[in-house]
Formats: C-alpha cells, structure tokens, sequence
C-alpha cells in the first residue's frame, strides 16, 4: 500500500538563517517529519495560507497534523489576554483553524500537538487556561512529566500505561469543547489529551511527540487512513 500523504502546518517567521540567507520563512523541527515518516507516512508541509483554500488542501491529503507554536489567540475564544500570554500569531489562528474545520467537516484523520490540541480544543467552542507552572523545563528546553490514559479512550487503546512525554507549554485546556472527551491528564489534573468519540479519527495531545521515540499517536493516525 502506498504510504499516507500527511500534511503538517507550519509556523511562520519574519527572519530565519541558513546559509548566507536571512529571509522571512515557513518552517518547522525537522522532528515532525521525522516522526511521521517512521510512522510509515509521507510528509508534506503546509504553511499558512488563506483560510478559504483550506478544504481544497485538506481533500488532496489522507491526514493532518496541527503543529506546536506560539500562543492561541485568546479572543479566539471571548477571553482577555493575560499578560503572561504570546504575541499573537493570526496567520497561523486563521489558517490552522480553516484545516481543522475541513478535516472534522470531512471526516479526514487529525493529530494536533500542543499548540494544536489547544486550537482544536477552541475551534470546538472550548476555551483555554492562559497559564499554568510545570509543563516544561527552562526556556527553550523541554521538560517531561508523565501521564495517565483514561481507559476506553482511543489514546489508552494507542498507549495503555502510564509514561513520561517531552513537554513544554504553558497554555492548556480549560473547557474541554463541544464534542471531544478528555483521555489523557497529568498528575495535577491538566488535560493531556482530547479526542472526538466514534469513527472519525481526531486526537490532540499536549506534550511533543516529535521530540522523543514514542509515536504511538502518530502510527495510531497512519493506522487510521489504512483502516
């Protein structure tokens, strides 16, 4: 069988550097390709675009992947902005929302990490904590704490035990939206994980699978297009 087309978003950035270049860029960790190849998928990179070719893009794939990133905005779901909250990233809100519309409206399999899993969370109608301590380690290093599955969850069916996963965020679930179910938490209750019940594969995790050797959840959503 031919491997699944996986589309992965991308973050967007005014100044990046390689080479003799230092050009505004779409890019994202080498990571994410990394571990939807060893889960038998071919990747493809999505950067932001308009919202309205969304659906269009999302029908020539056979998943998504929403990546991690910088803060959603929270007007996105009717709240302030806590001053311990990100600048705002409205190309990646718009464009990433957009994808996750078209793959719940299609039926298409969804992954969302981190970033992720908080935008499908709010394109759901749900609403985000703004900031929470000990989800990760110092700046710009990833911590791991571990977590706990609930049982009859899709994720507790992809990974039945209790481990440890690379974290680093700040934001988090708060209201779980409309439709999606919570199946993984941490010790202190955070939700680490939504999905949406039923056929339609639809899974957000909070930590970074992309930055150790478990891809559990990624083979899960390959399985998913196979299936």
């Amino acid at each position: 069988m031919n491997r699944p087309l996986v589309g992965i978003s991308t973050y967007l950035v005014a100044s990046a550097r390689w080479g003799v270049w230092d050009l505004p860029a779409a890019l994202l960790p080498a990571g994410y390709a990394r571990m939807v190849r060893e889960a038998g998928g071919l990747a493809v990179l999505l950067p932001p675009d308009a919202p309205g070719v969304a659906a269009e893009t999302v029908a020539r794939l056979d998943a998504v992947v929403v990546a991690g990133g910088p803060d959603v905005d929270p007007a996105r779901y009717g709240a302030g902005r806590d001053p311990r909250t990100g600048p705002p990233a409205p190309e990646r809100d718009s464009w990433e929302g957009a994808l996750i519309g078209a793959a719940l409206e299609s039926g298409t399999p969804l992954l969302g990490v981190c970033r992720g899993m908080q935008l499908l969370n709010v394109v759901c109608g749900g609403t985000l904590t703004q900031h929470l301590d000990g989800h990760g380690g110092p700046v710009g290093v990833f911590g791991a704490h571990p977590v706990t599955p609930v049982p009859g969850t899709r994720y507790a069916a992809l990974a039945p035990e209790v481990c440890a996963v690379p974290t680093y965020h700040h934001q988090a679930v708060d209201r779980i939206g409309t439709g999606l179910v919570a199946s993984a938490h941490a010790a202190d209750g955070t939700v680490e994980a939504v999905e949406l019940p039923g056929d339609h594969w639809v899974l957000g995790v909070q930590w970074h699978p992309e930055m150790g050797e478990d891809f559990r959840v990624v083979r899960g959503l390959v399985e998913a297009v196979r299936g």
